[in-house]
């Protein structure tokens, strides 16, 4: 079935992208997300190249991500990814361990999926 091979698809992208964002892999991370892309985190919204610098920078350094639940649907060529996460990460010099529902929108762009939103609540 082409749909759950393309939830399955979104859903391995997803955790690739939470390993890329611990390894500040800037360049995969730029390939990964749309130029239109935007970043909503708590009390603040990025653009693509915002976000990239911040993970770039280490502001936010993404140490440990555990997805506790994933949910995909798939509506013609974008994706919507909900993740259940426990997050670990270093911002401003603090550890901080958080609960988490991020969405994440993808969006099929020459065959390939292309990050066009995340968002943190």
């Amino acid at each position: 079935m082409k749909s759950q091979k393309s939830e399955q698809e979104v859903i391995e992208l997803s955790k690739e992208k939470w390993r890329w964002m611990s390894e500040r892999k800037i360049d995969t991370l730029a390939a990964l997300f749309h130029q239109e892309a935007v970043f909503v985190h708590m009390g603040a919204t990025m653009s693509r190249s915002q976000e990239l610098d911040v993970i770039k920078s280490g502001a936010i350094r993404y140490k440990d991500v555990n997805i506790e639940e994933t949910s995909v649907r798939i509506i013609g060529t974008t994706a919507i990814l909900l993740n259940k996460i426990r997050l670990v990460a270093v911002v401003d010099d603090n550890e901080v361990t958080n609960p988490f529902v991020v969405t994440e929108v993808y969006v099929q762009q020459d065959g390939t999926w292309k990050l066009g939103s995340l968002s943190f609540t």
